[in-house]
C-alpha cells in the first residue's frame, strides 16, 4: 500500500461507482493503470467486498413494504457483475446489499410500495442482474 492506494481508497469510499478515468483523473494515473491498481487491492484482500448503502447511516427506509431479499446468484455470475447490475440498472429499492456466507450469497434490504412493486423488484433481480434464485422476508415492524 503506498499514498496513491489510499487516496483510491478514500475516493471509492465517497463513491465506489466511479468510472476509472475520473478515479484515475483525482488520483494522478491513467483509467488503465487506476483499473489495475483496483485490481490488485481486491486480488490482496484490501477490497473485500462492495456494498451498496442509500440514504447514509440510520436512514429511514422511508413508506412502503420492508423487505429482506436473500439472493443467489446464478452460476457465471460474479460478485461484481452483481454489484454493478444494482448500481447501473437503476435498482433505487435496494438500500443495503450485503454479500453473507451461507446457502445465498447476498442479503438486500429494500423497500417497494407495495407486493405487485414487490414481484417487479424480484424479477428485475433475476432478468437484469444475474439472480438464480431469492428468498424474500417482510418486516412486520422495526
Amino acid at each position: 500500500m503506498d499514498a496513491i492506494d489510499d487516496a483510491i481508497l478514500r475516493e471509492l469510499t465517497v463513491d465506489a461507482r466511479l468510472p476509472y478515468s475520473e478515479l484515475g483523473a483525482r488520483v494522478g494515473l491513467s483509467p488503465n493503470a487506476a483499473a489495475n491498481r483496483v485490481g490488485r487491492l481486491v486480488a490482496d484482500g484490501t477490497i473485500r467486498a462492495f456494498t451498496i448503502v442509500r440514504g447514509g447511516a440510520g436512514a429511514a427506509p422511508g413508506p412502503g413494504l420492508e423487505v429482506f431479499v436473500e439472493v443467489r446468484l446464478a452460476e457465471g455470475t460474479t460478485n461484481e457483475d452483481f454489484t454493478d447490475a444494482l448500481a447501473r440498472r437503476g435498482f433505487p429499492h435496494v438500500l443495503d446489499a450485503v454479500h453473507v456466507t451461507g446457502s445465498y450469497d447476498y442479503l438486500l434490504h429494500a423497500v417497494v410500495t407495495d407486493p405487485a412493486a414487490l414481484d417487479l423488484f424480484v424479477r428485475r433481480l433475476k432478468r437484469e442482474a444475474g439472480v438464480a434464485q431469492t428468498f424474500t422476508r417482510l418486516a412486520m415492524r422495526a
